[in-house]
């Protein structure tokens, strides 16, 4: 197993301004999670809008933050296509601009059988020369789930360095754990749980991709150090810490999976000020009116602690809790 890609590694947000993206918040942003003492950055996933983006879009945000991380911390890179071709495209092209690892979905849209998604995946891994992550996340990908053997036999083959899990599926996911050890643990195994993440180290998992992160990186580097101790009463004292922030995502009403929760990730975000608006990919409408109001609500009152973290460790940044986040 690749031990850089393990630990706490945000799912990177992208901030957004006047239809462009905001790449003076994504500065604020790559400073703040590494500040926070985060292992690791994942840009353009599902939280980073990925699918929103055009090529230069995600070129940009690649380049730019890896210009701001500046080799602190190693930085996963999302090639999210329909098909092989096109995601080996954009995997060269995230290697060309100092990517430290790939991050890419099984086909979509195309109706591919298992032999055909592994033969996907392994055409990827031998166009470039960074390691690749599968990203098992069915809700995106026509209900599709990546299965354990396939998994662990591309792992074995050196073709895969791991798996992000963003599945939901926790039985399949220990399953994975268990078949990656009786393997030898090729696979570093990252959850994308934000509220169960004490579980899901407690069962093996080697790292997490956490959107909430983008919000409280600390309360995640603190439950990854504890739960590395085996401090486990401690682990889920902080849990409960992270659950009840995350109530942010409930908040917004009758909203897509986009709009409620990355949209409450970027109010929070705002409120804090971190990014400069809370604006949201065309055609998704950010969280506004009383919505916002109570996102910001439940930052004020339970999330004071981020705030001061966030101002302690940029210090060009004003805590705005009105929700009208500002820079000074």
């Amino acid at each position: 197993m690749d031990t850089r890609f393990t630990g706490v590694i945000p799912p990177v947000i992208t901030p957004l301004l006047d239809g462009r993206v905001d790449l003076d918040s994504l500065d604020r942003l790559v400073d703040m999670l590494i500040g926070a003492g985060v292992d690791a950055l994942f840009l353009l996933g599902s939280s980073g809008e990925t699918a929103y983006l055009t090529d230069a879009e995600r070129d940009a945000i690649i380049e730019r933050a890896i210009t701001t991380t500046a080799g602190r911390v190693p930085v996963l890179t999302g090639a999210i296509d329909t098909t092989a071709n096109r995601v080996i495209e954009q995997a060269r092209r995230a290697q060309a601009l100092g990517a430290d690892a790939v991050v890419a979905t099984c086909p979509f849209y195309a109706i591919n059988d298992a032999v055909e998604i592994a033969d996907h995946f392994r055409a990827i891994a031998a166009a470039i020369d960074v390691p690749l992550f599968a990203y098992d996340v069915p809700v995106r990908l026509n209900g599709v789930k990546l299965g354990c053997d396939l998994l662990v036999q591309l792992g074995r083959e050196g073709v895969l360095a791991g798996v992000k899990d963003s599945s939901g599926d926790d039985v399949a996911f220990r399953r994975l754990v268990a078949a990656n050890e009786a393997a030898g643990h090729p696979l570093a195994l990252l959850t994308g749980h934000e509220c169960v993440v004490d579980g899901m180290l407690l069962l093996g998992s080697d790292g997490v991709v956490p959107g909430y992160a983008n919000v409280d990186p600390r309360s995640y580097a603190d439950i990854w150090q504890v739960a590395q101790r085996g401090d486990w009463e401690e682990a889920r004292r902080i849990q409960d810490r992270i659950c009840a922030g995350f109530e942010i995502v409930y908040v917004p009403q009758g909203r897509s999976g986009d709009a409620s929760g990355i949209g409450a990730f970027k109010t929070a975000m705002q409120a804090i000020g971190i990014i400069d608006t809370n604006t949201m990919a065309f055609p998704v409408k950010a969280v506004q009116g009383d919505a916002k109001d109570r996102v910001v609500a439940i930052v004020r009152e339970g999330l004071s602690n981020i705030a001061r973290h966030a101002h302690a460790t940029a210090a060009t940044v004003c805590v705005d809790v009105s929700g009208q986040g500002k820079t000074g």
